[in-house]
């Protein structure tokens, strides 16, 4: 069985097909600066391969609770934008580590939060004993206070 050789310019639809993401979404991608085309002659975007695995970071990224602008803040900042390398991926890595350390330390101080509330059977924020006797965290202002952030 050959191994099927990949053009070096690919397609919306193939990049849409190998990488799973609509393609109006690869075209949002592409409005909001994360991915970049170029017209051929007939004028149809067309994708250097390399983008399959900017598409794919972009997808992991999101999965995780990375905005849009964050994404595009981390791929601004590689040093080569054209082809993303092992270093890359790993300096990527090092750098989203400790924000995904933090993201998890919210979600479990959220997840206990909620346990705690649902748990205490009084459903009412206002006044509650437990967790915020005589709406003591009103005084804070408005939004959430309990959460670190």
């Amino acid at each position: 069985m050959q191994k099927k050789i990949m053009p070096e310019w690919i397609s919306v639809g193939m990049l849409s097909e190998r990488t799973g993401v609509a393609v109006s979404a690869l075209h949002f991608y592409e409005k909001k600066g994360l991915i970049k085309s170029h017209r051929n002659a007939s004028n149809h975007r067309q994708y250097p391969k390399h983008i399959i695995r900017i598409v794919s970071l972009i997808q992991v990224a999101q999965r995780t609770g990375f905005s849009l602008d964050d994404i595009l803040s981390e791929l601004e900042g590689l040093p080569n934008r054209t082809r993303v390398t092992l270093e890359d991926w790993e300096a990527l890595g090092v750098r989203w580590r400790q924000e995904l350390d933090k993201k998890i330390i919210q979600l479990t101080e959220l997840r206990d939060m909620m346990t705690d509330c649902i748990g205490c059977g009084c459903l009412s924020l206002e006044r509650c004993r437990l967790l915020n006797p005589d709406d003591q965290l009103g005084e804070k202002g408005a939004g959430p206070h309990r959460m670190s952030q």
